[in-house]
């Protein structure tokens, strides 16, 4: 995955912020919005487009496009750098492989505490027996 290629793919629409601001969030479109196509993608290889897709489907619309916004800031430029930056980690983190899990066997004090556990367990199971029936 190169990153350079992958930010050449990526589009930006400016909107309007939400919230309180007055006249400046009523003229100036400072929310920055990023899509990237992750369906026809040519940056990501079909192993990572998997991946991606079972990591982000939350973000991610029917058309196999994934949307994330920013409006931190007052300033265009600056939402931009915000969310590009986002979309990278989120993308480097979806691709992380998980690591294999270790096989251990029990310990031995967890053995003996399992066999307390169940005698107890057997036991008070016993006492709610009827003694006569024996």
């Amino acid at each position: 995955m190169d990153e350079d290629f992958l930010i050449k793919e990526l589009e930006y629409k400016a909107v309007r912020s939400s919230g309180p601001g007055g006249q400046h969030a009523n003229k100036a479109s400072t929310k920055v919005e990023l899509y990237f196509d992750i369906a026809n993608s040519t940056a990501i290889s079909d192993r990572e487009r998997e991946r991606l897709i079972k990591k982000l489907s939350g973000r991610i619309n029917q058309d196999g496009v994934l949307k994330m916004s920013s409006e931190e800031s007052r300033s265009q430029h600056t939402n931009k750098e915000i969310v590009t930056g986002l979309f990278l980690f989120e993308l480097k983190e979806a691709l992380k492989r998980p690591k294999p899990r270790k096989k251990t066997k029990p310990t031995k004090a967890s053995k003996i505490k399992r066999l307390k556990a169940k005698k107890k367990k057997a036991e008070i199971k016993a006492n709610r027996k009827d003694p006569l029936k024996h």
